[in-house]
C-alpha cells in the first residue's frame, strides 16, 4: 500500500468512529484492509503523536502490514449499460457477453449482472432526503459567473471567482472572491471559511476539480496540500462523485443563492481590486444569511449561532502554512534539487535518493521519509543555488572555506612577509577570487614542503625584489636563495717553504 494511503487510513482510525466501508471509501481500499489494519493498530497501540513522528520505516515495521487478496468483481459502468440499453436497444445478455469477454475471471455471472442493473434502474431519478447533524459537513465549491475588475495599471479587466462555502445543519452561506482557482487560493479560501465560521466541521465535501482531487474515480486521490491542510484543521476531505451533483446538493444551492444575491448584484459595480470585491462581498453575505427561510422560522446565522456553532472543533493557535508539493524528485550528484530553475542543497547523505518537495510562499521544505531533512528560504532566482554549508562534505566545508579571510588568517601566523603575499594575490580581484584562492593555495603547498621557517625567508626574498608571485617565491626555494651566504673561508697568506716548490727567479732565468 501506497505510505500516504496508509497514514491517511490510520489518522482516520485514530481520529473517527467512521465504519471500515466508509473508511475504505476515503481512503480507496477496501473494507478487509481498513478491518485488518484497525486490529493491527490495536495491538501495536499506535498513538496518533506516533503517526507524527515515526518516519515511514519505523511506521511500516511497527505494523508489519500484509495486503489482504481483493477477491471483489469487477462492477460494470451500469450508467454506460444503462445508456446503451435505452439508446441502442441492445439485450442485457448481449451487453453481459461484451462485459464478459473483457476478463471472465472477475466478471459478474449473468444472474447477478441482470440484479445489479435492476437495482441499478431503480435507484436513478430518485433523491434522498439527507439530514446533517450540526458541524459534521461543509460543502465547498465554485460558483459559474465570475465578477470583473479592472487593473488600474494596464487598463485590462480581469475576473474574480467565487468560492462559495455552505455549511450541512445551519445552510450558513461563506463567499470570497478569488484570483483563480489555483491550489494556493483554494487552500487560502478554506482558512478564510474557517475563520469565518470560528471552527472546523468534520467533513468538507469538495468538486473534483484539480486544486482538490489529483485522480477522480471510484477512489479519488486527493490532492497532497489539501490533505495536509485537512490534517491541520483536522477534518475529513470526502470528494464528491464524477458527475453526481445530488452528492453535493447543499453546494449547488449556495452557489444559487450566491450568484443571485451577490454576484449578480455587485457585476452591475466597477471595481479595481479583488480587496474591493471582498470588502463588498461581506455586507451583501451577511444580509444573504440574515434571510428568513420560507418553510420553517429562523434564518441561517441565527440556526448557526444557536446549535452549530459550539458543535465545530476550535481553530488550532498555529496557521496553516500553505504550500505545493512536489514528489520523488531524485537528488543530483551534487546533493541539490531543482525547484523552478533553482537549486537548494540536501545532506549529501541522500544523493541518489527520491524525497519531496513542499513549496511554500518565503520556505522550501524538504521531505525524506516523512522526516524534515531541509529548510530554506525561498529564492526567485533562475539558475542561481541555496546551499547549507553543514550539508556539505567535510572536504567540501573546507573548500568552500577558501577566501582571503581564511589564507589572511593562516599567513598571519607565519610571518609578516607572508601576509604580505598572500594580500598580494587578491589585489584588483573579490575575496572569493578563484584565480586567487587558488595562488593561496599554492602557497600553502610550498609552505608544507619547504618549512614554514624557509617559506617566511622566501617570502621576504620575493618582496624585495617587489616579484610577489607563486612562481617567484617558488624558483627562490628551489635555487635555495632564501639559505644565507656561506663565510669567507681564511687564504692562505705566504707558500710553505719545501725543494719542489720553484720561485719566481726560477722563471726569471729562463727556467734554469
Amino acid at each position: 500500500m501506497n505510505i500516504r494511503k496508509l497514514r491517511q487510513l490510520l489518522r482516520l482510525l485514530l481520529t473517527t468512529n467512521y465504519s471500515n466501508r466508509r473508511i475504505a471509501q476515503l481512503v480507496g481500499i477496501s473494507p478487509n484492509t481498513v478491518r485488518a489494519y484497525r486490529n493491527k493498530r490495536r495491538k501495536a497501540a499506535i498513538t496518533l503523536a506516533e503517526l507524527e513522528q515515526h518516519s515511514d520505516d519505523q511506521l511500516l515495521k511497527q505494523l508489519n502490514p500484509i495486503v489482504p487478496v481483493n477477491n471483489s468483481k469487477r462492477q460494470p459502468d451500469w450508467a454506460y449499460v444503462h445508456h446503451l440499453m435505452q439508446e441502442k436497444h441492445q439485450t442485457l445478455i448481449q451487453l453481459w457477453e461484451e462485459y464478459r469477454s473483457i476478463e471472465p475471471a472477475d466478471a459478474l455471472c449473468y444472474s447477478q449482472f441482470t440484479h445489479w442493473y435492476r437495482n441499478y434502474v431503480k435507484s436513478i431519478d430518485v433523491s434522498m432526503r439527507q439530514y446533517y447533524a450540526p458541524g459534521e459537513v461543509c460543502f465547498v465549491d465554485f460558483a459559474g459567473k465570475r465578477i470583473p475588475w479592472i487593473d488600474q495599471h494596464s487598463g485590462q479587466t480581469h475576473y474574480a471567482e467565487m468560492f462559495v462555502g455552505v455549511m450541512g445543519y445551519s445552510q450558513l452561506v461563506f463567499a470570497k472572491a478569488l484570483s483563480s482557482q489555483k491550489l494556493e487560493d483554494w487552500l487560502e479560501a478554506h482558512q478564510a471559511m474557517f475563520t469565518y465560521f470560528s471552527g472546523i466541521p468534520q467533513l468538507v465535501v469538495p468538486d473534483n476539480l484539480k486544486s482538490a482531487v489529483t485522480r477522480p474515480g471510484k477512489f479519488p486521490e486527493v490532492n497532497r496540500s489539501y490533505q495536509e491542510l485537512a490534517e491541520h484543521y483536522g477534518f475529513v476531505v470526502e470528494p464528491a462523485r464524477v458527475r453526481r451533483p445530488q452528492d453535493k446538493s447543499l453546494a449547488e444551492i449556495g452557489v444559487l443563492l450566491v450568484t443571485r444575491w451577490i454576484t449578480v448584484v455587485l457585476r452591475r459595480r466597477r471595481f479595481f481590486s479583488i480587496a474591493e470585491i471582498n470588502q463588498a462581498i461581506v455586507e451583501l453575505l451577511e444580509q444573504l444569511n440574515q434571510r428568513p427561510f420560507k418553510r420553517y422560522q429562523g434564518n441561517r446565522r441565527e440556526r448557526f449561532e444557536h446549535t452549530e456553532r459550539a458543535a465545530l472543533s476550535p481553530l488550532p493557535t498555529k496557521r496553516f502554512n500553505i504550500g505545493r508539493w512536489i514528489h520523488q524528485q531524485k537528488v543530483n550528484r551534487d546533493y541539490h534539487i531543482y525547484v523552478y530553475g533553482h537549486a537548494y542543497s540536501v545532506p549529501y547523505e541522500l544523493t541518489g535518493q527520491s524525497v519531496d518537495i513542499k513549496i511554500c510562499q518565503n520556505m522550501v521544505e524538504i521531505y525524506f521519509h516523512h522526516q524534515l531533512v531541509a529548510m530554506h528560504m525561498r529564492s526567485n532566482i533562475q539558475g542561481g543555488a541555496t546551499t547549507e554549508n553543514s550539508h556539505r562534505p567535510k572536504s567540501h566545508q573546507a573548500y568552500a572555506a577558501q577566501s582571503k579571510a581564511h589564507f589572511m588568517h593562516w599567513a598571519k601566523n607565519i610571518g609578516e612577509h607572508s601576509l604580505a603575499l598572500t594580500s598580494a594575490q587578491f589585489d584588483g580581484v573579490p575575496d572569493c577570487s578563484l584565480q586567487g584562492c587558488k595562488a593561496c593555495s599554492q602557497l600553502q603547498k610550498l609552505a608544507r614542503k619547504y618549512g614554514q621557517m624557509r617559506f617566511e625567508r622566501a617570502c621576504q626574498c620575493a618582496c624585495e625584489i617587489q616579484s610577489l608571485t607563486v612562481s617567484s617565491v617558488r624558483s627562490i626555494l628551489q635555487c635555495r636563495l632564501d639559505e644565507p651566504l656561506d663565510e669567507a673561508k681564511p687564504v692562505q697568506g705566504l707558500l710553505p717553504l719545501h725543494h719542489n716548490v720553484r720561485g719566481a727567479r726560477y722563471y726569471l732565468n729562463g727556467g734554469q
